[in-house]
């Protein structure tokens, strides 16, 4: 699973009617929540416009938007699929986790960065300025002839990413009524579903037959036609400005957490003496910004808000990591072609959809917190079920029977977790808290990846052999500890989201907003409250 990902849409109430121009600061990898909300039994919500969003005056728009987002999607569910491909023909094996926190690190920046721009010019200029850098990015890693280039053009295909999915946030707020919004968010979500099931067909069948740079290199072609489409209807934006100042000190301790956690990856991989001067300043940027970021008492697990935040990152690191290395483990171990080992993340993509679904029922709303510790439970055991298929006579199906269940775990996880961040937010607060979450969100994705590309590395996993010819049966590459010890850390950290689940609500004393043991997040925000609904 990706930055870039709606599953939680749906259950983000839309951003106040009240706000005159719609913030989008975000800062992690999934846009934030709503910001403040009107009470619903002080201020009922207007009768259905006569069209919906598929009617005359928005289809246009609507159109365009689910294509970008499914085109995005299509591309994330992709990369994991042709990625055992790229690292045998560029031969950077040793940097194959980084071909994907690349893209988590720019992306939080440039989060931050199109939220500022959004509302001080409007989403027009930062949304194809966010697509044009994804194209280039997907240029520049699909003509690659060495490995860290690729991991560059990951890179600045995160940048655009980021742009894209906050502004595209920016145009529901602005281009739909009230009433219509919750209909788009839910048309996000549904956007992923077709590019996960199609996604890994698709992109293992090309790399089999054309090569897998073509995955990369026929994505910017077909955003051309959702641009020509939905353009005349973006043009009609109003022209409304925010504040000419931009909260530069949000966007810089976001590039600080973006550049700290960059270093300590490289320094990380190096795993030499030298190692050491990257690792101290990554630290020093790190340390100092994330804690400013997040709740006080994050780290700690501090009861309730804090524990929702951290929860969040916990999830989605330990899902995203373990994914990551699912195709390439297959392909070297088991010796799938690049298709099959794909659509084995298939269910999962779909059982999030469901998991989401399933929390959401009214009648489980008293359990939400029992919920959120289920679906980790769920996503321990299924991250722990992965590696067995390392095992002479086990069946390589597990590994996606596994992940339809740690797709339905973190569906019940993530979708939740939105809900309760709410929930326990004071009004004035829920826009920087919600923010908050999503640079947990990233940061647990960064964090994660990275670990396990170190882990990898260090059981010997530079030394995995992909076959040239995916469609032929290889033999064991002999580095099966290497794919263990990735799987085996990251259901540790799923476990330990278990015991957070049970730090979720607040101390007796506590008031929503501002859970014992912290304050709210920090920074607050600026007069242009920040609105941004979820993504997957």
């Amino acid at each position: 699973m990706t930055a870039v990902d709606p599953h939680d849409a749906a259950e983000v109430p839309p951003p106040a009617p009240a706000l005159a121009a719609p913030s989008m600061v975000d800062t992690g990898a999934r846009p934030a929540a709503a910001a403040p909300l009107a009470d619903p039994a002080a201020s009922p919500l207007p009768a259905p416009p006569a069209e919906g969003v598929l009617g005359r005056t928005y289809r246009a728009l609507t159109l365009g938007i689910i294509s970008v987002v499914s085109l995005i999607a299509f591309e994330a569910s992709a990369v994991n699929t042709a990625m055992p491909a790229v690292g045998h023909a560029l031969d950077g094996i040793e940097l194959y986790a980084f071909a994907f926190s690349a893209y988590f690190t720019a992306s939080l920046f440039a989060m931050a960065l199109s939220g500022e721009w959004c509302d001080r010019g409007g989403p027009l200029a930062p949304l194809f300025t966010g697509i044009a850098t994804f194209g280039a990015g997907l240029v520049v890693a699909g003509s690659a002839q060495q490995m860290w280039l690729f991991v560059a053009g990951r890179g600045v295909q995160g940048i655009g990413g980021g742009l894209v999915i906050v502004a595209l946030y920016v145009v529901v707020g602005r281009a739909y009524p009230e009433a219509l919004r919750p209909s788009v968010l839910a048309a996000f979500s549904a956007a992923w579903v077709l590019p996960v099931i199609v996604g890994p067909l698709v992109a293992g069948t090309v790399t089999e037959h054309l090569g897998w740079r073509w995955v990369f290199l026929s994505i910017p072609v077909l955003v051309l036609l959702p641009l020509t489409v939905m353009l005349p209807a973006l043009r009609k934006l109003p022209s409304r400005r925010g504040d000419d100042r931009m909260d530069r000190r949000r966007i810089l301790l976001a590039l600080a957490v973006a550049a700290g956690a960059g270093l300590l990856q490289y320094a990380a991989q190096r795993r030499d003496w030298v190692a050491v001067v990257p690792a101290a300043a990554g630290l020093v940027l790190l340390a100092p910004a994330i804690v400013r970021l997040l709740p006080k008492g994050t780290f700690r697990a501090a009861r309730g808000l804090p524990s929702v935040v951290l929860i969040r990152g916990l999830a989605a690191g330990s899902l995203l990591a373990a994914e990551s290395f699912i195709p390439l483990m297959l392909v070297t171990e088991r010796g799938l072609s690049t298709t099959l080992a794909g659509l084995s993340l298939t269910g999962g993509g779909l059982t999030w959809a469901l998991g989401s679904y399933t929390q959401s029922r009214p009648r489980l709303e008293p359990y939400r917190e029992r919920i959120m510790g289920i679906g980790m439970l769920l996503m321990t055991a299924a991250i722990l079920a992965v590696p067995l298929v390392l095992l002479n006579g086990v069946p390589v199906w597990i590994v996606a029977a596994a992940w339809i269940v740690a797709g339905f775990g973190m569906g019940l996880n993530i979708s939740s977790g939105s809900v309760l961040l709410l929930k326990l937010s004071r009004p004035q607060d829920a826009g920087s808290n919600s923010a908050s979450l999503q640079v947990s969100d990233a940061l647990g994705n960064i964090t994660f990846v990275g670990l396990s590309g170190l882990l990898f590395s260090a059981f010997g996993g530079a030394a995995v052999a992909v076959s040239a010819t995916p469609d032929v049966t290889n033999a064991a590459s002999g580095q099966p500890a290497a794919f263990a010890a990735v799987f085996v850390a990251m259901a540790a950290v799923a476990l330990t989201g278990t015991w957070v689940a049970t730090r979720l609500k607040p101390a007796a004393d506590g008031r929503a907003g501002a859970p014992s043991g912290g304050a709210k997040t920090a920074p607050a925000p600026h007069p242009r409250t920040p609105s941004a609904p979820a993504e997957r």
